[in-house]
């Protein structure tokens, strides 16, 4: 086996994706007023995994002010395809919704302010992925939700679980026979933060 690189984290930023004016400003808005973004290499995964399960109706939980929402319908292959995205804070939603027309990505995409759970509960199964990032303590009361609207074969990709308000769905999920489940440390940067976990589940 051969010598590792010296500073692998110095290394893998210059391998940060680029990203577009609009990417750019939210970013800067997250950093300047706090607000917790997935970050450009986890978007990146997440306009890919669409792409990769040719995703045509996806879900999202926790929208905030729309980055992550960019991504996920980057993803998609066609004009019919849909994106549902919840977002408990009215103003975030609303301020989401500007974000996604600036990126010319609003049509297919709906963005619903209101707590996740009741939400979630009056949706239809047949969803190709779950994009979950809400607060962490909510993780574990959506996943039979989550379980319910993915199709057979879909997939589930969870966001932050190396905090401790996580641990509990970490269990839960890896224990489930009804899942096939991955669980990732990772060095993820501009994210917040940038040494977290994530995983993904697909629905068996």
């Amino acid at each position: 086996m051969g010598k590792m690189i010296e500073d692998p984290e110095g290394y893998f930023r210059q391998f940060i994706p680029p990203r577009d004016e609009i990417l750019l400003t939210l970013e800067e808005e997250a950093e300047r007023e706090k607000i917790p973004i997935i970050g450009p290499v986890m978007g990146q995964l997440l306009t890919i995994l669409v792409r990769a399960v040719k995703a045509r109706k996806v879900l999202e939980l926790g929208t905030a002010t729309g980055y992550s929402a960019i991504y996920l319908a980057r993803g998609f292959d066609s004009f019919d395809c849909r994106l549902i995205s919840l977002e408990k804070d009215p103003g975030l939603a609303e301020r989401a919704r500007r974000n996604l027309k600036k990126a010319g990505i609003e049509k297919g995409v709906e963005i619903r302010a209101g707590e996740a759970l009741r939400l979630m509960e009056s949706l239809e199964d047949g969803f190709d992925l779950i994009f979950l990032d809400i607060d962490k303590e909510g993780y574990l009361s959506v996943l039979p939700e989550c379980r319910r609207l993915l199709r057979a074969g879909g997939l589930l990709v969870t966001d932050n679980l190396a905090f401790t308000a996580s641990q509990e769905f970490n269990q839960e999920i890896f224990s489930q026979s009804q899942w096939q489940t991955l669980h990732l440390l990772s060095f993820l940067p501009g994210h917040s933060p940038e040494r977290d976990g994530w995983s993904m589940a697909l629905r068996l």
